[in-house]
């Protein structure tokens, strides 16, 4: 028998709650190759404790947040805008 909690469909991501990479692969509906990805790249923080990972709710929250995407792109297109207006001085 499983000693892992169940998550049903409603549950909500309690902010300041501590989940294993197990839970929070069900709650993102990702794999386990994606997971790890997302950590190793950092898209995702956790604290390593022992040998496992334990990820807090506020950070899942902050990845499926739509706010947190609008945020990213706006960025992203500032960034690319500003590129863009140096290498226009690198021709002359």
């Amino acid at each position: 028998m499983s000693t892992e909690p169940k998550l049903n469909k409603t549950q909500e991501i309690v902010p300041h709650g501590v989940y294993t990479t197990s839970e929070a692969e069900k709650i993102l509906k990702v794999s386990n190759s994606t997971m790890k990805r997302l950590l190793k790249r950092g898209v995702l923080k956790a604290n390593k404790v022992g040998k496992q990972y334990r990820i807090l709710g506020l950070e899942l929250l902050r990845l499926v947040s739509p706010e947190l995407e609008k945020k990213a792109v706006d960025k992203y297109l500032k960034i690319k805008m500003k590129a863009i207006e140096t290498m226009k001085d690198w021709d002359n």
